[in-house]
């Protein structure tokens, strides 16, 4: 269920009378059918949990509709104003390049449509929420009990060519380590960049914990989740004193659902923060100094032009308390300082 406040301002501001207004969601695409019809499966929810809004989707590649498709639909039904969601987990390529330069192309063809685009999901308190949620929903089926202590947590993420967005599924980790209060977490990557999941796995194995914990940050599923789950299969054969685990990816989680919904109050409330400060694009980034300024084009084939654009509005408050015990007190690798 959607918080009555986010859904009276959803509500009100898509409301009959005014510019008639609508949401895209713009996925990636996959060559998976069960991945697709996972996205659409999601779209379907967001659209029950805000009725009487026009919401369409569309993919990048691998699948139709595809974006412009989407695009079209809510233009042919009269929508004027539209919110565009990236349904990225993170800002890498796709999300500051390759969707952005379709909609670039698609307003240009259409000038009198106003198109917003949100921000990716990013990290945020409800999508911890969501993934805690799928790892707690992993252990309670598992047969034998063992203690959080004595597990280890591995989180994996896509992994991309680009080191900000890879860095995201490590603050991931940490937040799901500390958060749930696991003996020791690592995070490895399906993909594109290091570790992958089986080298990770044949380190991790060594480390002498009696339960493996692997959770995919992903969305959906497709060729990349089959691939970490045919991993754990492999290092489970060899190494079955250990329990490995094969927790759930987020999928349709409500929390997801809401993320979503939160990022159309983003534009409604004007603040839209995309992750600059290390874009490589923007700034030398450690390892990737080369590509400060370099043109951004899409890489996709049906992508035109290219756009990377920032609104940058920070408001940081900090309160730190020190009355609060440290929830994880009793964790043997902590500090003496922390115990009760």
């Amino acid at each position: 269920m959607l918080p009555e406040p986010k859904r009276h301002k959803i509500a009100s501001y898509f409301s009959v009378g005014k510019p008639k207004r609508g949401i895209m969601l713009c996925g990636h695409g996959s060559r998976s059918e069960p991945a697709v019809s996972e996205f659409a499966n999601l779209v379907s929810k967001l659209k029950t949990l805000l009725p009487n809004i026009p919401i369409e989707f569309g993919y990048l590649e691998f699948a139709k509709p595809i974006i412009s498709d989407g695009l079209d639909k809510l233009r042919e039904a009269g929508v004027t104003e539209i919110i565009a969601l990236p349904a990225m987990l993170f800002a890498a390529g796709h999300a500051k390049n390759d969707i952005p330069s379709v909609l670039n192309t698609y307003n240009y063809k259409y000038p009198k449509l106003k198109i917003t685009y949100s921000r990716e999901l990013g990290i945020d308190n409800l999508m911890i929420k969501a993934a805690s949620e799928r790892i707690m929903e992993s252990i309670d089926k598992a047969k034998i009990e063992i203690d959080k202590h004595d597990s280890m947590l591995l989180v994996v993420g896509r992994g991309a060519s680009d080191p900000d967005a890879n860095s995201n599924i490590s603050k991931i980790t940490r937040l799901l380590w500390e958060g749930i209060g696991f003996g020791w977490a690592e995070t490895a990557y399906s993909g594109v960049t290091f570790p992958l999941v089986s080298p990770a796995l044949e380190k991790i194995v060594q480390v002498g914990y009696k339960r493996i914990i692997v959770f995919p940050y992903f969305l959906f599923t497709g060729i990349l989740v089959d691939r970490i789950y045919k991993s754990v299969d492999e290092v489970s054969k060899i190494y079955n004193n250990i329990e490995i685990i094969k927790a759930p990816y987020l999928n349709d989680h409500p929390k997801v659902i809401e993320t979503f919904c939160d990022r159309v109050i983003d534009v409604i409330e004007g603040d839209i923060n995309m992750n600059c400060q290390l874009c490589k694009y923007r700034e030398q980034v450690l390892g990737f100094e080369d590509e400060v300024g370099l043109a951004q084009e899409s890489h996709h084939h049906h992508v035109e032009g290219g756009n990377h654009s920032h609104d940058h509005s920070h408001d940081h408050s900090h309160e730190h308390s020190h009355h609060h015990p440290y929830p994880h007190a009793d964790h043997p690798l902590g500090p003496v300082t922390l115990k009760k």
